[in-house]
């Protein structure tokens, strides 16, 4: 079995995402090819700090980026050779610069989503309406859903910590289309011989043989098409990639003529803003979220309305 092999089966086997899993694999194959294809257990300290340095001077990586290289640099040296130089490698980790979060006003979200188009509009509804990422929302799948109660639950989210969130009024007939059109699209799915369903997480499928085709399995948010399963046999029909979903937002901003960068995240921090300005307690928006941390909800405190405040600018009282 090669490293990296080694690598995947570790993170699998402590139930690592799969897009961390990819994130990780990356960056230890880069870490590797820029010393000379060296085994890692030839290397240590002065390597990393070196390829640190080479992402930070040469390839000008923002701060998060090197942190994200020197995560998956410690858990190879860590989890899988088991090696103590991870302390030392510790120290090279990056102070990231302090910034404000982009909120859009609520005119502007109204003129983004506006913009959406159609395939993408429920996706890009959720994130502003329940506060997701991207990847919670395109990782929804159709159990997660309680059009009834008005509940979405989070159930593979960033940091592995299972929360309920909202379903917006404004969302629900669409909701219930879209669980109608997975429907469909399941059930010319099976009419395959060689369709295997959904990949399941935590090697699910083994305990529940039914369950990778079972309705309440799929994506709801499916691909438009269907891809061989990871074991060579037969198909699967993942989630809607994400960056389908990123370039429609970004699409629909330049359409709304906003002049800001406008991304997906951008849709959650106005949720939480907006959720702020509206006198929703913090520590509600906190658990909305899923921050296991309250200071990560309180940056949001920071660029709430200032008329929500009160504050008034000493030019406005002017003569």
């Amino acid at each position: 079995m090669g490293l990296m092999d080694e690598m995947r089966e570790v993170m699998r086997r402590k139930q690592y995402a799969a897009q961390t899993e990819k994130t990780y694999v990356h960056w230890v194959e880069r870490y590797i090819r820029y010393h000379g294809m060296r085994h890692p257990r030839e290397m240590g300290a002065g390597e990393v700090q070196a390829f640190l340095t080479h992402l930070s001077v040469e390839g000008e990586v923002a701060a998060a980026t090197q942190n994200q290289a020197l995560n998956a640099i410690v858990f190879l040296y860590r989890e899988v050779l088991g090696l103590a130089v991870v302390g030392v490698m510790r120290k090279e980790r990056v102070v990231r610069p302090s910034r404000l979060p982009t909120v859009l006003t609520v005119e502007e979200v109204s003129a983004v989503l506006a913009a959406v188009d159609v395939r993408h509009h429920l996706a890009a509804s959720l994130m502003y309406g329940a506060g997701l990422r991207v990847s919670e929302c395109l990782g929804l799948r159709c159990k997660d859903v309680d059009v009834g109660r008005r509940r979405i639950d989070v159930q593979e989210p960033k940091g592995g910590v299972a929360r309920a969130t909202i379903m917006p009024e404004r969302v629900v007939e669409a909701m219930e289309r879209q669980l109608a059109h997975r429907e469909v699209v399941h059930a010319k799915d099976l009419e395959m011989v060689d369709f295997r369903g959904a990949l399941l997480p935590n090697a699910l499928s083994r305990k529940f043989d039914a369950a990778p085709k079972a309705l309440g399995w799929q994506y709801l948010f499916p691909s438009g098409r269907l891809l061989a399963h990871p074991d060579g046999r037969g198909v699967v029909r993942h989630a809607m990639h994400v960056s389908s979903v990123q370039r429609a937002v970004r699409e629909a901003a330049l359409g709304a003529r906003i002049a800001r960068p406008v991304s997906c995240h951008v849709l959650r921090h106005s949720f939480a803003t907006h959720m702020l300005e509206a006198s929703v307690d913090v520590r509600t928006v906190q658990k909305l979220l899923g921050h296991k941390d309250l200071r990560t909800t309180m940056i949001y405190l920071h660029v709430t309305d200032r008329r929500m405040l009160g504050i008034t600018s000493p030019l406005d009282r002017l003569a």
